[in-house]
């Protein structure tokens, strides 16, 4: 009977530390009470409670968490109603704080942002609202990591998830947005036929330059032609008077070599004289044998008068 009973208390003496032996795992905290009052903060690995003294008053997870506010009705300065959603990423950093700093953290953070987003849309109007996310983000963010840092919380990010104007107003800023494309297709189609003009008229001017040129360079090719024409011509006519003069040469040359008497130059005289009186020559030739006679006949008038 004793051996049974030492056994029984064995039994549950060993029941009782293996049910209180406690492994934390990672990113996670546990916070621990003893008696009722915190007693301290296992991290990760494992870790032995005394039984019936210290309790796991709250698991808290050391990881990054999103929460999604369902939207909230904001005024802006020029009196537009809206409809914005908010997303806050945080991560807790004192599971002691955060598990006796504030009663539900999640839903104080909540409240907290939907006063802060109304008090800082209440300073903007309509269209600062639209384009200024990124500063409303960091405003928020600011604000929210300032007053959640005495429950163990750090806000790292504040998104506005969406901005849902009045219906009418979204008609309006929808008009806009046409109108707006309307006049920037307008623009566009204007700049295109002003550019296709004016690269018309550019061609029809290159084509005249181009024009002009051919034209320029033709008159220069057809001067050369007429000059080199000419040139020939003069060379043709040079080289034919050279001709005659070097046959005249050649001939006078040929009779001072034959040793021609005056009987023989005469008659050469009387053959130039007639080819000169052809009817085509515009002055007179006297052959100097003619010159003579008439100059004897003169001498003998004069004598005869004496």
């Amino acid at each position: 009977m004793p051996f049974v009973l030492f056994g029984l208390i064995f039994v549950i003496i060993a029941a009782l530390i293996l049910t209180n032996i406690r492994i934390v795992p990672q990113s996670k905290a546990f916070v621990i009470e003893r008696l009722g009052a915190y007693f301290t903060t296992w991290d990760t690995g494992l870790h032995v409670k005394i039984p019936f003294i210290d309790r796991i008053a709250k698991t808290v997870s050391l990881k990054e968490q999103v929460v999604d506010f369902k939207p909230q009705p904001v005024i802006t300065k020029d009196n537009v109603t809206m409809q914005i959603d908010t997303v806050v990423f945080f991560q807790i950093t004192d599971p002691k704080l955060y598990c006796y700093g504030v009663e539900s953290p999640i839903s104080a953070i909540e409240n907290l942002s939907a006063t802060t987003l109304r008090n800082i849309i209440g300073e903007l109007e309509l269209d600062s609202t639209l384009t200024s996310r990124d500063t409303i983000n960091a405003k928020i963010r600011v604000i929210l990591d300032e007053a959640t840092d005495p429950w163990g919380i750090k806000v790292n990010r504040v998104e506005l998830k969406n901005i849902i104007p009045p219906r009418e107003i979204q008609d309006a800023m929808e008009k806009q947005m046409k109108a707006e494309r309307e006049r920037r297709e307008a623009i566009l189609r204007a700049e295109g036929e002003k550019q296709s003009r004016i690269l018309v008229a550019e061609g029809h001017k290159e084509s005249k330059i181009l024009e002009a040129e051919a034209e320029k360079q033709s008159a220069i090719l057809r001067a050369e032609a007429v000059k080199e024409a000419k040139i020939r011509e003069s060379e043709g006519e040079a080289l034919a008077i050279a001709t005659v003069q070097k046959a005249t040469a050649d001939a006078i040359k040929l009779l001072n070599e034959a040793n021609a008497n005056d009987a023989v130059l005469k008659l050469k005289a009387m053959e130039a004289f007639e080819k000169a009186a052809d009817g085509q020559a515009t002055k007179i030739i006297i052959p100097s044998e003619i010159q003579s006679i008439a100059g004897l006949a003169e001498g003998i008038t004069e004598a005869v008068k004496k």
